[in-house]
């Protein structure tokens, strides 16, 4: 099956403007941009057929051509990442069997979450939408508390079924314990990771959607296709001991920072 890696990317995000030209130093001390820095860290997976950042900011596509990535220009009525990769498919205008979206905030994702998430919509071909999960330790639950009392959008955590699809996904920390955790004790939350594989018919009807009450409230995409009644398959991922980070708000830079820093990324 041939798979095509979007990562999308908006100058205008509410919570942080400019995210994706801010710069972020690694563990030599090197500044690199964050999109660059996402693009590396899709490039690393293996088995990925093409590559292609979708945004609507010229700054950004300068910034991707810079280090000799490619491109795709969409329009700025684009909602969210899944939009943005519906629209960048249709301009792209190959057929591949699977589009995974990588954020484009997201420069810690380890090449194997992809390739596991990959191998898992090759497994279920009947699959139309995957995303992988990875379990809280302590450490990380604590910081997704501690976000949460200050008002901080941390991360979002997800909840499945016995079967590994999504119930429900939330910017809160689901579900609620009411117990604390040693920091490198596994705990029942886990922190949906921000990548996407989506069959070319799911990506379609979701761009044919509306927004739905609760991707409304939670500002999350993925509830768009739960409150169609489109499956979500949750795929549960080895952090391997690896710090796992977005850059949701400008506090986050410090946290991503020493991520690169931990796992030797220049």
């Amino acid at each position: 099956m041939s798979v095509l890696v979007v990562i999308p990317a908006r100058y205008a995000s509410s919570r942080f403007p400019g995210k994706p030209l801010e710069n972020l130093t690694g563990a030599t001390g090197v500044a690199k941009t964050l999109i660059r820095r996402s693009w590396e860290a899709a490039a690393a997976a293996v088995g990925i057929d093409r590559l292609i950042v979708a945004t609507d900011d010229i700054r950004i596509r300068e910034e991707v051509e810079s280090f000799d990535g490619e491109c795709i220009m969409t329009s700025s009525a684009c909602g969210n990442g899944t939009e943005r990769c519906a629209e960048a498919v249709e301009i792209f205008g190959d057929y591949f069997d699977i589009i995974i979206n990588l954020q484009g905030d997201a420069p810690l994702t380890p090449p194997w979450f992809v390739e596991d998430l990959v191998a898992a919509m090759r497994q279920a071909p009947a699959s139309e939408v995957a995303t992988p999960v990875i379990r809280c330790d302590g450490r990380a639950h604590a910081d997704f508390r501690s976000d949460r009392s200050r008002g901080l959008v941390g991360g979002t955590t997800a909840v499945f079924d016995d079967q590994n699809r999504a119930l429900y996904f939330s910017k809160e920390v689901i579900p609620w314990t009411g117990e604390d955790y040693l920091p490198d004790e596994p705990t029942p939350v886990f922190h949906h990771v921000g990548v996407y594989g989506y069959r070319p018919d799911a990506l379609r009807s979701y761009s044919e959607l509306r927004p739905g009450r609760l991707e409304r409230l939670e500002g999350l995409e993925q509830l768009r296709f739960l409150e169609a009644g489109i499956p979500i398959l949750c795929v549960e991922v080895d952090g391997k001991g690896q710090a796992f980070w977005e850059v949701n708000n400008p506090e986050d830079i410090k946290r991503v920072e020493a991520g690169l820093a931990a796992v030797g990324i220049e």
